[in-house]
């Protein structure tokens, strides 16, 4: 069987290729390994959660009998106090849970000390 004499740089130029082409690909192209798209969904899905339980923590917080008092305090607390804050008045904690979660008490803080927009 005779191999072509072309073969051999053929093969490296194909080789060559498929390193660039993963490189540019991994670098610029936005490809990621299947860890990184578990990590990145499995952030995404956190951050989605959090998104839909704030604003359930941020009207409980509101609603009790003094809410514009406490919101008021909580305003007037530092943005590192918010969170604790939240924790400790339990409004974080959402039916079927055992514990508060700190990151929708965090978002949840910070809802609060943002003052409502009228809509129009």
């Amino acid at each position: 069987m005779q191999v072509p004499a072309n073969t051999k740089p053929i093969l490296w130029g194909a080789v060559g290729g498929a390193v660039v082409c993963a490189i540019v690909g991994f670098t610029w192209g936005g490809w990621v390994t299947g860890g990184s798209a578990r990590q990145q969904a499995a952030a995404s899905a956190r951050d989605a959660v959090v998104t839909a339980l704030a604003p359930i923590c941020a009207e409980r917080f509101r609603a009790q009998a003094d809410g514009a008092a406490q919101v008021a305090a909580l305003a007037k607390s530092s943005s590192w106090e918010r969170g604790a804050i939240v924790e400790k008045s339990g409004f974080a904690l959402m039916p079927g849970s055992k514990t508060t979660d700190s990151d929708v008490a965090r978002a949840c803080g910070e809802m609060l000390a943002t003052p409502l927009v009228p809509k129009s």
